[in-house]
């Protein structure tokens, strides 16, 4: 028995021998795609039918399929869409017997059945008033009885729908839309519906119900086959979960992928995101087709009166307005012009994609296929023009989405730049990324499209964005192929040698202010050395600096904030001062912030914890103000200083856990402050934390317990013990394992210690409690979290303050290992 749940009984008819041959169609692996759709629905045809001709239907009446049913198109866990169609001639009560020995049967053998009962003025009225109905209706087909009556009823609502369509066709575009605000966008998401998705088998279906209309068509090219790989991979999702579902869930994904005889997950979901693609540029080019027709519709009675109903009057002419040489605005799009030639100017493709993103227009489809029909490929390295429309094209901001994906889906993109095709429509695992790779990079060079002012050379800038992460489509570390790749990219757009060399570094380090400002102490000069180092001239670095918000604003709000911003900030001005000859500060002299200081006093003068908790966040010192634009993190800033001693990490992060407060950034540095005797060291811990659900805890309580820790007064591993055992965390997608490394030459003054490891409660506070146990030192912390990832770095030291040996590191790894399981 199969995951289907179906029975197979042995009789040849009725329901038992209709499940057993429905069961034999559905494991016959021969058999997939459209004919095991056409082979289903007929054989389930030819039941109902039997079961309709057993059940005395009388005249006057029909079963008829709607819906997908109605189209032949059903997966193995599709639910049946029925209409008995009746001519009111029978009495209610017959009709109703006829409809229950119909639908018992179906219902008997666990079928999904959505059924309705109804005449044909009825079934009419009713679609005029549910626009869902109608288009189930649309395509309804006669499976038993009087064909004729059947076949009457999608005739009339047929015409119906034609006559209807200036009312209608605007509820489905706003059907249509809800469903995408409420569903996303199918091309994008790591576990999308296939049907209720945005660029899924709805809006496929409503394609096809525009189509039936006359009113407007979508672009034919390449959608039934979209249309038939998303209905490939909803029967490949009920085979392999046995239910009716639409969701391709991760855990789902690999099975699915091997029910299609696909390489693996991600090819399964490159290939979704491609015909979910193909679906969504369909729509936009149909529903702004139809907003045309509708316009020039609701216009020509205004335009007889102002003629005075003259039937012989000449259409006036449509308004043509310049954009650029060979291209022209018409009717709300960027089209080429009467007078273009593609096939003698290859640089047209570029220069319309430009005129029409730098006046908020889309780009006509018609044109683009004209241009991807007849241009004429760029010479290599590109003239300057091209390269200058390329600049002005990414540098339109959000208009410059839809126009790229217009070039993209006729292929213009990949014939520019060859690499594209590698990292077109890849997925991206890591929550974090909203986008697949490739719209990734187009939206980092929107971000930096409003960054261009803060740097000498925007065109450096926006190329840069567009290529930062052309090295994903290969394997290994993309910055390091991506840093090969964009060198030739470079050169083949037209920049210079000196030109090349800085988006080849750019592209090469666009982690490395994020990554350094976040996981290491900004305070020890070996880390700006190293930053100073990679970057190598100014320049580079504000172009750096730029991509590096850019880049985190188009990852999605988890990877930006006004904290991280302050904290790139305030390492690209100590670069900065490197490389412009000043000497780093001595890390030992690194002054606290006026609130630290005061707290650090205050713990100092009292030999107990103090602690703030509120929600002020740091404005990034070289801006006036914080950006309304900028997505702010999840959380409060929780300052805390006390004396130093031992135990201060795991206490600290031990109450929080017991809290349910997640640390989503942190930062622990001694403060050495003077005194009567010399200077006595104060641990000051600046974090970003969040309620993990609730409110937050208030502060005094949370410094009651810590001193309690601290003392020895509150066992917090038994208590989270105690909660963890209470209240067992669901099992989810299972994590990768932990990874524990020692940073080489990351500083000169301590030993670099990095945690990556799966976010949970308590994690920091089991990390602290293996360092105390290994016996060393914690100079300074620095905690990132990037949705459901931690990386923790750790400056540890022997108890007298120098660095561990290779052997002891080497040991600290290990135990954190255990700790971490």
């Amino acid at each position: 028995m199969t995951n289907l749940d179906v029975k197979t009984e042995t009789e040849d008819s009725g329901p038992s021998g209709y499940a057993a041959a429905r069961l034999r169609l559905l494991t016959e692996k021969a058999r997939s795609g459209p004919p095991r759709r056409t082979a289903l629905a007929r054989l389930t045809d030819d039941w109902l039918a039997g079961l309709y001709q057993a059940a005395g239907a009388p005249p006057g009446t029909a079963l008829v399929a709607v819906g997908g049913y109605g189209r032949g198109e059903l997966s193995p866990r599709s639910d049946l869409d029925l209409l008995l169609l009746h001519d009111g001639t029978a009495d209610a009560r017959t009709i109703a017997a006829l409809a229950d020995r119909v639908w018992y049967p179906v219902w008997d053998l666990g079928i999904a059945l959505d059924h309705s009962v109804r005449t044909t003025a009825e079934a009419r009225r009713t679609a005029g008033e549910d626009l869902k109905v109608q288009l189930g209706l649309l395509d309804a087909r006669p499976v038993a009885g009087d064909a004729a009556l059947a076949t009457a009823l999608r005739t009339a609502v047929l015409a119906d729908w034609r006559n209807q369509a200036p009312r209608r066709l605007p509820e489905l575009d706003a059907l249509c839309r809800e469903r995408a605000e409420r569903s996303g966008e199918l091309q994008y998401l790591l576990e999308p519906d296939l049907k209720e998705a945005r660029g899924g088998l709805r809006d496929a279906q409503a394609l096809r119900a525009v189509a039936a209309s006359w009113l407007a068509d979508a672009p034919r090219e390449g959608l039934d086959d979209a249309r038939r790989r998303l209905l490939d991979a909803r029967d490949a999702l009920h085979l392999a979960t046995g239910r009716a579902t639409d969701r391709l869930a991760l855990q789902e994904q690999d099975a699915v992928a091997a029910e299609l005889g696909l390489l693996d997950a991600d090819t399964l979901l490159r290939e979704v995101y491609e015909a979910a693609r193909t679906v969504s540029y369909a729509s936009d080019v149909t529903w702004r087709e139809v907003g045309r027709v509708l316009k020039a519709r609701s216009a020509r009675p205004r335009l007889r009166g102002l003629l005075g109903g003259r039937s012989g009057a000449s259409k006036p002419a449509v308004a043509r307005t310049p954009l650029a040489e060979g291209v022209v605005e018409m009717d709300g799009e960027a089209v080429l012009a009467l007078s273009a030639r593609p096939e003698r100017d290859p640089v047209l493709p570029l220069r319309a994609a430009a005129a029409a993103a730098q006046a908020g227009l889309p780009l006509s489809l018609h044109a683009v296929r004209r241009l991807a029909a007849t241009a004429r490929p760029l010479p290599v390295p590109w003239p300057a023009e091209a390269r200058e429309e390329l600049v002005t094209l990414l540098g339109a901001g959000e208009p410059t989405v839809p126009v790229w994906e217009a070039l993209e889906a006729e292929g213009l993109v990949t014939r520019l730049l060859p690499d594209w095709e590698r990292v077109r429509c890849r997925p991206q695992r890591n929550p974090v990324h909203t986008w697949t790779v490739d719209r990734h990079l187009v939206e980092t060079a929107v971000r930096a499209a409003s960054l261009t002012r803060r740097v000498n050379r925007p065109d450096l800038l926006l190329v840069a964005a567009l290529l930062h992460d052309i090295g994903k489509g290969w394997p290994g570390d993309h910055s390091v192929a991506g840093e090969t790749i964009a060198r030739d990219l470079a050169t083949r757009i037209g920049f210079d040698r000196a030109d090349v060399a800085v988006i080849a570094t750019v592209v090469r380090h666009h982690l490395l202010l994020v990554e350094t400002a976040t996981r290491r102490d900004l305070d020890d000069p070996a880390t700006v050395q190293t930053v100073a180092a990679a970057v190598g001239t100014l320049g580079a670095l504000e172009l750096l600096h730029a991509l590096t918000e850019a880049d985190a604003l188009a990852t999605g709000p988890a990877a930006w904030s006004s904290w991280r911003a302050s904290l790139v900030a305030d390492l690209v001005k100590r670069v900065a001062g490197v490389l412009a000859g000043e000497e780093p500060p001595d890390p030992e002299a690194a002054a606290p912030s006026a609130e630290q200081e005061r707290l650090a006093i205050e713990a100092l003068r009292t030999g107990e914890p103090v602690l703030t908790l509120h929600a002020h966040d740091p404005v990034a010192p070289d801006s006036e103000e914080p950006d309304s634009q900028t997505p702010e993190p999840v959380g409060v800033e929780l300052l805390v200083a006390l004396p130093e001693r031992p135990g201060v990490l795991p206490a600290v992060a031990g109450v929080l856990a017991l809290h349910r407060l997640t640390v989503r950034a942190a930062d622990l540095r001694a403060v050495a402050l003077p005194t009567e005797l010399g200077r006595s060291s104060v641990l000051v811990l600046d974090w970003r934390v969040a309620a993990e659900y609730g409110t937050l805890p208030e502060a005094h309580r949370l410094r009651a317990d810590l001193v309690r820790a601290l003392d020895g007064a509150l066992d917090v591993p038994a208590r989270l013990a105690e909660r963890d055992a209470a209240y067992p965390r669901r099992r989810g997608v299972q994590a990768p394992p932990p990874r524990v490394t020692v940073a080489p030459a990351a500083s000169h003054h301590a030993t670099v210690i990095e945690v990556r490891a799966q976010d949970a409660p308590g994690l920091l506070h089991r990390i602290g409690r293996a360092l105390e146990g290994a016996e060393v030192r914690v100079r300074s912390a620095h905690v990132s979290t990037l949705g459901a990832n931690a990386v923790d770095t750790l400056y540890v030291t022997r108890p007298d303050g120098s660095p561990l040996s290779d052997g002891e590191a080497a040991d600290v790894v290990k135990a954190l290992e255990r700790a971490l399981g």
